[in-house]
């Protein structure tokens, strides 16, 4: 995908306007008083957000102007939707629904698609045999998971064998008549994920309720991995005092993580 051409869909990239915050608001006030000229200044002056996202969705083989042209249907979402009262940037609104535009087109236009009601077998059977690991620690046989689903075992195994294809994301991989499960609700990332970065935030504010000393011994015992002797011997006090000032430090930082 060609994404830092000039032209897209007909509109010079090159010269889209930049708006300034206080414009923005000014024509956001307009647009509530049902101004439709700033409406249209606001879309202009916007659509720079929107090439911004669809550089996230390069590398696809999609045509850069049919995004172009779903991300501009996101934008005119969170338009329409904005509140001006609440204290949001306009921008941080809207990136997602653009996200989300572009994510349903890409899932509804996806090449490799599977039958919902194969969809539907596979992920029963998925659940059924971890079930079956959970109480029988050991992996299920295809027809154990048949019988549980009271389903033949060529049905079972076609459903399984045509999700095993490269697939999108944003397929939709379970339907029971309410919102799709989809690839990705199935994915997580243990390294980076919002549990770690919130408690490394709060050990590092933990941390400054320390006095030097403490700091000094907590950052050598678990950040640089010394042990207490090595501690002891490079501040110069005993292990037994390391041990001591370690256990007092670490139950000080528990009242504030």
């Amino acid at each position: 995908m060609i994404i830092n051409k000039v032209e897209i869909c007909g509109v010079n990239t090159a010269k889209l306007p930049v708006l300034k915050s206080k414009e923005m608001k000014e024509l956001l006030i307009r647009m509530k008083n049902g101004d439709e000229s700033a409406r249209e200044v606001f879309i202009k002056g916007n659509l720079r957000l929107v090439l911004s996202v669809i550089q996230r969705f390069n590398n696809r083989g999609e045509n850069v102007d049919d995004l172009f042209q779903v991300g501009c249907i996101g934008l005119m979402k969170a338009i329409d939707n904005f509140d001006l009262e609440q204290n949001v940037k306009f921008s941080t609104y809207a990136v997602p629904m653009i996200i989300g535009e572009i994510r349903r087109y890409l899932r509804d236009n996806n090449s490799i698609r599977v039958s919902r009601s194969l969809r539907d077998i596979a992920y029963r059977a998925l659940l059924v045999r971890d079930r079956l690991i959970n109480e029988d620690n050991k992996e299920p046989t295809i027809s154990q998971i048949a019988k549980e689903l009271e389903l033949p075992r060529e049905e079972v195994v076609f459903a399984l064998d045509a999700i095993q294809d490269p697939v999108s994301l944003f397929e939709p991989i379970y339907h029971d008549g309410g919102d799709a499960i989809f690839v990705m609700d199935q994915i997580s990332d243990t390294k980076n994920g919002d549990d770690n970065w919130l408690e490394n935030i709060s050990i590092k504010e933990a941390m400054k309720k320390l006095n030097e000393r403490e700091k000094l011994i907590l950052t050598l015992r678990f950040f640089n991995g010394r042990t207490q002797m090595e501690v002891a011997d490079e501040i110069g006090i005993s292990q037994a005092q390391v041990s001591r000032l370690e256990k007092t430090a670490l139950k000080h930082m528990r009242k504030y993580v």
